[in-house]
This record gives structure tokens, sequence and C-alpha cells, in this order.
């Protein structure tokens, strides 16, 4: 079964740590609008594509893969306070192969055959992309007015509530963001696509504003599923109910119509409403029980993908069973 997933940050990493446990032929679909930290400072004095989300990537599969040294090593980050400082040691392995091979799905294939991953790390767009929002609440005089920031750094951290997001491409230019073709054809080839869990304006909603991947997604045969984030997320989607992350995706993307949202039961005040959220987009709700009973605020890899199999119909033995598309929500 060929699955992809897309997303960014700790919520794709997730992710791919599940749908391993479900098939070993996964491709991670990337974001690529990060301005903050070490992958903001290399975007910026390199021009090149910021490497931390598609660090996260590497370091899951590395992981599923019994490279935990590898994975250990990717996001070992230097201290102190010299130029080093902050640098995680597989941004500026990735920024590296960038500028040493100039094509960035090429840089990351070859990073692929260093770490011995199965998997595939593609980014969502072959350039830096900026991130711009809608928020309101920032006008003391006026709350309900709408003030336009720019930056994933601006948009995750704003003390305003978040309305719309949009892509731009790099510079001054007008033209819409550029789809990575790997990527889209790794979407209408897939069996089933992922989307989810994460930061829902800056690592998840992105990907359904470059027209490429947008149209991609809407025409793909596979089923399509969306795991929903534990909790809210303070700045971005503080006060979300589960559903309304449902509504503001389908706000963003009304063509998109999915198969399954799979989501954990005891992060969902109201499954009524979260079913009705999901009938909206034309999927079943499959709540279970996927959150680490040990680590707040993060899913369980195995017990995500038990959902996983659950909401695609599949065995253990990754047989079909009925599938997402003719099965009854739980």
């Amino acid at each position: 079964m060929r699955a992809v997933a897309l997303g960014g940050g700790h919520g794709l990493h997730a992710t791919l740590s599940a749908v391993r446990r479900v098939t070993p032929d996964v491709t991670a679909i990337v974001t690529v609008a990060d301005d903050g930290g070490s992958s903001g400072r290399l975007r910026r004095e390199l021009g090149l594509l910021p490497p931390g989300d598609l660090r996260q990537a590497f370091a899951a599969f590395a992981a599923e893969d019994g490279g935990t040294l590898w994975a250990e090593v990717f996001q070992h980050r230097f201290g102190g306070d010299g130029a080093l400082a902050g640098h995680a040691v597989g941004n500026l392995l990735l920024a590296g192969l960038f500028e040493v091979l100039g094509d960035p799905v090429a840089a990351l294939d070859e990073a692929c055959r260093l770490m011995g991953v199965s998997g595939r790390v593609l980014p969502m767009s072959p350039e830096p992309l900026e991130i711009e929002g809608e928020v309101s609440g920032l006008d003391s005089e006026d709350p309900s007015a709408l003030r336009r920031i720019r930056g994933q750094v601006a948009v995750a951290s704003t003390p305003g509530q978040v309305r719309r997001v949009s892509l731009r491409s790099p510079g001054a230019s007008a033209r819409p963001p550029v789809a990575c073709e790997e990527a889209v054809e790794a979407v209408l080839a897939a069996d089933v696509v992922f989307l989810g869990p994460g930061s829902w304006f800056t690592s998840v909603l992105p990907h359904l504003l470059v027209p490429g991947l947008h149209d991609a997604l809407v025409r793909t045969t596979a089923t399509k599923a969306i795991v929903l984030n534990l909790v809210p997320q303070p700045g971005e989607t503080a006060g979300f109910s589960p559903e309304r992350h449902l509504d503001v995706l389908s706000e963003h993307a009304p063509l998109l119509r999915v198969d399954a949202v799979i989501a954990d039961r005891d992060s969902v005040p109201d499954p009524a409403n979260l079913r009705r959220a999901a009938a909206r987009l034309g999927a079943r709700a499959h709540l279970g029980a996927v959150a680490d009973p040990e680590v707040a605020g993060r899913h369980d890899p195995d017990a995500l993908a038990r959902c996983m199999r659950e909401a695609l119909g599949l065995g253990r033995d990754g047989e079909h069973g009925g599938g997402a598309k003719g099965r009854e929500g739980q």
C-alpha cells in the first residue's frame, strides 16, 4: 500500500511513526515555509529551503528503520554561543546537500540513501514559501478588525485569532506557489493520503494552498484521512474544538472531500458534533485511544497505527477489510 503523509514538524513526525507500522511504502510531503530558528537562519543566509521540517521527517523514518543513532544525530543541536549555536546537525547536512546538488529533490533522495531509510521525503514546493495570516483581536479599539501578518513564526505566535492563511512565492512575485512535481505525482499515485496532525494554520493547511498540490489532493483516487490534534495549539488554534479544525480546513479548500477523520476519543468533548463536521467533508469519524498515556500532547504511534488500520478497513496484515469508504465510523 502506497501511503503519503503531508504536514510538518512534530505532527508529521507522529504520523510517519504510525504509518510506518501500517505500510513500509511511505512518502512524506513537507511544508517549506518555516522562517524561525535554525531553519530561518539558513533560509535567510543561503536562500535555501528551510530544512527543519524536512529533518523531522528523516528523523522519524530513521527511528522506525532502527537507525536510532542517525535520528539522534540529525536532531542534535549545537550548544554554546558561537555561529553554530542552535543549529541542528540535520539542518546543516541538508543545507550542504541542497547547495552541492542544486536540486532539493535530488538532495533529499541522496539523504535517504545516506541514512539508509526506506521512505521518501519531498518538499511541498521546490522553493521556500511565505505564510501570510489574517488575524483578528490585535486592534484594541476594534477587536473584529482583521490585520495581515507575515511569516510562519508571526502567525504561529500571534496573540490574536488567526482567521485565514495564504501563501506567497519568494520575493515580490505575484505568481502562485509552485508545487513540487514529484509530490504531485506521489499524491496521484497513492493508495492512502494522511493530512495532519500539526500546527493547523502553518503546517497542515499550507499544503492545500499550493495550487498544484491542492488539485492533486482533490483529484486523487486515494483514500484520504485527516488526523486531528490532541489539543488546541496556543496562538494558532486556541479555543478551537475538534470540529472547528475541520470547518477551517473546508473554508480553505472547499472542493476537498475526505474519507476518514481520526481523533483521540478523550480529546473530543462532543462526538456527535465531530461526526457531523466530518460528514460535511464526506468523511466518517473514527475515535480511538491514540494519545500517549505517558507524554502529554503526543500521539502513541502504536495506538495511532491501530486506529489508522481500522479507519482504512485493514487487517493487521495490511489486507483490506472494507475500507474507509465503506465502513461506519466508531
